[in-house]
């Protein structure tokens, strides 16, 4: 196995271990919000924002999970559907698309809004946590849709290069 090949792997697995961690605390959460306002009627304070914090993030990140293994609903079910040479140039297009707007908008535009919030000391009001730290979804989101678009837009192209030169 190649040295990019097992760094991809692990990265791989690293973003799913933690989409898992954030998933099962987002569940925890829930299920303690709908405790404590059903059974001990005195709802918690806390737990609807962390919920919406921890849905942030299952989100962005399970994007990411989903482009890497290939199963970003945009675009598989449309370009499925082309003609083989015509769905690898349109990959190729959606791919580059993908990791320009992760990289420029996600992680450039993702670290300024972290380093802001951080910057301007904003909190969460029942939390208190600092809101540069929710927003570390973003760029590390970023990151990871930025590699994955990169890796299947190497891999669109290598294919193309094959069909031209079978012809």
């Amino acid at each position: 196995m190649s040295f990019p090949i097992l760094v991809k792997k692990i990265l791989d697995r690293l973003l799913e271990a933690l989409v898992m961690v954030v998933m099962a605390v987002l569940v925890l959460d829930v299920l303690w919000q709908v405790f404590t306002r059903l059974v001990l009627r005195d709802p918690s304070t806390w737990t609807e924002e962390l919920a919406i914090f921890m849905l942030v993030w299952v989100a962005l990140l399970g994007s990411a999970v989903a482009l890497g293994r290939g199963a970003h609903l945009g675009i598989d079910y449309f370009v499925g559907r082309l003609p083989q040479r015509m769905r690898l140039a349109t990959e190729v297009f959606v791919f580059l698309s993908v990791a320009v707007f992760s990289f420029l908008v996600m992680i450039v535009g993702g670290i300024d809004l972290v380093a802001s919030n951080l910057e301007l000391g904003q909190e969460s009001p029942a939390l208190r946590v600092r809101m540069g730290y929710v927003y570390l979804a973003v760029p590390i989101s970023g990151f990871f849709l930025t590699l994955y678009a990169a890796i299947g837009l190497a891999e669109r192209l290598q294919g193309l290069s094959q069909i031209a030169n079978s012809k």
